[in-house]
């Protein structure tokens, strides 16, 4: 709490030290402005600029008072859940997405295909959280995540969420992307090029029957696919294949680097569970994942603002 204060004494400070600028501006442009009016300058003038400066510094002081609101608001949401530390605040997203391209070792023979990767470029400090399949409806995880503006992205199968579309709308109208994981998550190379057709191209038909988009990510249950899949998700709109680098569990993480780190623009994957898979509730793996990101001096960012 004491580093949150200093914080905003410190955004406080400068933002004292701009106004006194703007100011200062101001002044000096009225007494410029009529070099040859000596000691009596129009007054109209000097009272124009004190006006733009007064509306600068109102400007200004009211956009600390929103950024001192919502840290306090993240303070106490990260108290409320038990949190040991409020979760970082995202950079602003970059004005041009990086390019994204399939990673090494992931290619098929196909050329033109959606890309296949497990990191976005970028050097920013931030990761992205995705959650997959939906078999565990928790209202707990969607207070939680709307408590502490965590941006998430989900990736449905049909078979576990056509039980109760409604939690999922939900979560689309608190701002959250919903994807893609095929009809009934099966293991997609063993099926010829139709039924992984039927597969990607049948959720398509169907995010956009429930939720009103037909989603431009895919994510192949297991991570497994091949040529065909990548194939039959273009011909049905699939722009990108987001994969993963690391898994959050209940208890534990799990890395695909060999050196079990997060590392900029890294795809965190997770999935809709409660305790009868896991030894816990979906708001205790966030608070699993919440940590090992705030530790490690990352934020959680918006996936779809950098794909």
């Amino acid at each position: 709490m004491q580093l949150v204060r200093q914080k905003e004494q410190k955004v406080v400070f400068r933002s004292v030290r701009t106004v006194g600028a703007v100011l200062l501006v101001a002044a000096l442009g009225s007494a410029c402005a009529d070099p040859g009016a000596g000691d009596q300058p129009e007054p109209a003038k000097p009272a124009a600029g004190q006006q733009r400066a007064e509306g600068a510094a109102a400007a200004l002081n009211a956009y600390v008072e929103r950024v001192r609101k919502a840290r306090a608001a993240r303070v106490a949401a990260a108290r409320k859940w038990g949190l040991a530390k409020p979760p970082l605040d995202a950079p602003e997203p970059p004005a041009v997405k990086p390019r994204i391209t399939t990673r090494k070792g992931f290619e098929t023979d196909g050329e033109g295909l959606p890309p296949v990767f497990t990191t976005v470029p970028t050097k920013q400090k931030v990761v992205f959280l995705t959650i997959d399949d939906g078999a565990e409806k928790d209202p707990e995880l969607l207070r939680m995540m709307s408590d502490l503006k965590i941006p998430y992205s989900a990736f449905l199968s049909n078979y576990l969420v056509k039980d109760d579309y409604g939690y999922f709308e939900k979560m689309r109208d608190s701002g959250v992307s919903l994807h893609n994981h095929t009809l009934t998550h099966p293991y997609l190379p063993g099926l010829d090029y139709d039924a992984q057709k039927r597969q990607i191209c049948g959720m398509q038909d169907i995010m956009q029957k429930q939720f009103g988009t037909r989603p431009p990510l895919f994510r192949p249950p297991y991570g497994n696919y091949n040529e065909d899949t990548l194939r039959a998700a273009k011909s049905c709109g699939v722009k990108a294949v987001p994969l993963w680098a690391s898994e959050a569990f209940v208890d534990h993480m799990e890395w695909r680097e060999w050196d079990r780190d997060l590392h900029p623009g890294d795809i965190i994957l997770t999935h809709f569970r409660g305790k009868h898979d896991w030894k816990g509730t979906m708001p205790d793996m966030i608070r699993r994942v919440l940590k090992t990101v705030t530790d490690k001096g990352y934020a959680v960012a918006k996936l779809e603002d950098y794909v």
